[in-house]
Formats: structure tokens, C-alpha cells, sequence
């Protein structure tokens, strides 16, 4: 394992963790990837640099359920990262917002004749 790690390492675990994950067989658990006994070799390698990087198991857990190698952790990862503020939308003039903040637009006032086809 790197003695620092970098985005890429944590991209590539990511990955690891997500492809070989566990896939039950008669015989037990075996890598979903490569048929090695679970957890394979790599599965192990990403849970641990994840593990460095700062997610505990239930989060890499999460990481897995999601499914998606390319999901992006974010690099430094933090567990107490400030929740950001958005800005308010501005709604130009003579729109209405809906409910969940997106403007409407005002009732077209001429007729709109369909296209010919």
C-alpha cells in the first residue's frame, strides 16, 4: 500500500471494492470478478486504502450497495464536511416558482398551430 495516498489510489479502490465483490456459490463465497475465494486479493487491497482514506465500514459498505466503480469519493475525505449552502434561485419576471424551486413559464398568449407533417 502507497505510503500517501492519492485520488488516483482511492479511484482504483473504489473500483476494486465494487468489482469484486461476493457472489455466492454452492461451495461459498467467491469473487464476483475472478473466482478467487471472497474476499479476494484486490477486494481486500481497496477496503484497506479506503479504510486509510478515512471511511468506515458501513460507508464502504454504501460504496459497494451503490454498485458504481466510478462513484466519486471525495479527496481529502472528511466525515465532518460542512454541508453547503446553495444560492437562492432567481426566478425571472412574470414566472411563477413551483414547489420545488424551478420557474414555470407564462401561458403562451397567441395561438400555437401544430406543425405540419
Amino acid at each position: 500500500m502507497p505510503a500517501q495516498l492519492t485520488p488516483e489510489d482511492v479511484r482504483l479502490a473504489v473500483r476494486a471494492v465494487v468489482v469484486h465483490t461476493a457472489e455466492e456459490w454452492p461451495t461459498g463465497p467467491l469473487c464476483r470478478n475472478d473466482g478467487a475465494s471472497y474476499p479476494c486479493r484486490l477486494h481486500r487491497w481497496g477496503r484497506r486504502v479506503l479504510e486509510t482514506h478515512g471511511l468506515n465500514e458501513r460507508q464502504i459498505d454504501a460504496v459497494i450497495r451503490h454498485g458504481n466503480p466510478f462513484v466519486h469519493v471525495p479527496f481529502p475525505f472528511t466525515a465532518t464536511e460542512p454541508s453547503r449552502q446553495q444560492a437562492p434561485r432567481v426566478v425571472p419576471p412574470g414566472a411563477r416558482p413551483t414547489a420545488a424551486g424551478r420557474p414555470v413559464t407564462p401561458p403562451v398568449t397567441a395561438p400555437r398551430w401544430p406543425r405540419a407533417s
